[in-house]
């Protein structure tokens, strides 16, 4: 079993990720940091029944009594980044779905990474649709030169643009060789929305994605933490592990 401890498990993606993977074989959640309903059991928190896991506000505690394989984090680019790195000097690897971790922040985890020949991930969507809209974008940059990006999410997302639209940006930028102008929107009733609008004389193509409920994340999710421990170094890609 795969121990997992999940940072954010009382927020709205990780409470959703955290009740999923209590379904997935070789999965065991060992642990729960979160800053509401500190204390409770995370089951009864998830409606789930009791799971014998009580909700903490200490990462570093959880580490050291759950004794975890895995560290996934879903919580805020102020504190993910740090997360990670408490993680890694206690061996354990981390997954981490936050987006809009500072620069620096993901060098430091790069540098760990390779100066103790570990791994991480840090991945801006663990869906596989939006997996293959990279994919198929990819394909349509070889054939459209002009391309925009509209990226849609609800109005509590605290960075713009999105984790997934600018690494999808850099992604075409290879192929088109040119910056990829990017457009948020931060609205009431969006989840995760992402559009690749390709131009040229006469036509036009859109490649679109839409999150309707974050369960579309669990088995990218369940992909990565199964397979963390047999990378080196930072993976970006879902792809990586598909």
């Amino acid at each position: 079993m795969i121990r997992v401890v999940v940072a954010g498990a009382t927020g709205k993606t990780g409470k959703e990720v955290t009740k999923g993977l209590l379904g997935v074989d070789d999965i065991e959640i060992v642990g729960a940091v979160g800053r509401q309903r500190v204390g409770i059991d995370l089951g009864d928190y998830l409606g789930v029944g009791t799971l014998g896991v009580r909700i903490n506000s200490s990462l570093v505690e959880v580490i050291q009594t759950a004794k975890p394989d895995v560290l996934l984090d879903f919580t805020l680019p102020s504190v993910a980044g740090n997360n990670a790195l408490i993680a890694l000097t206690y061996g354990v690897h981390p997954v981490v779905g936050t987006t809009g971790i500072p620069e620096g922040e993901r060098k430091q985890i790069e540098e760990y990474c390779q100066e103790h020949n570990t791994s991480a991930a840090i991945i801006p969507n663990f869906s596989l649709g939006a997996m293959l809209m990279f994919r198929f974008a990819k394909e349509a940059a070889k054939v459209f030169d002009k391309v925009e990006i509209v990226e849609k999410h609800h109005e509590t997302k605290l960075d713009a643009p999105s984790g997934t639209a600018k690494r999808l940006g850099d992604f075409l930028t290879q192929e088109i060789q040119e910056e990829i102008p990017i457009h948020s929107v931060r609205l009431p009733g969006f989840v995760a929305h992402h559009e690749v609008i390709f131009g040229s004389l006469g036509e036009s193509l859109i490649i679109k994605h839409d999150t309707i409920n974050r369960e579309s994340f669990i088995k990218g999710v369940a992909l990565v933490v199964k397979g963390i421990s047999k990378k080196k170094g930072v993976s970006y890609d879902l792809e990586d592990f598909v």
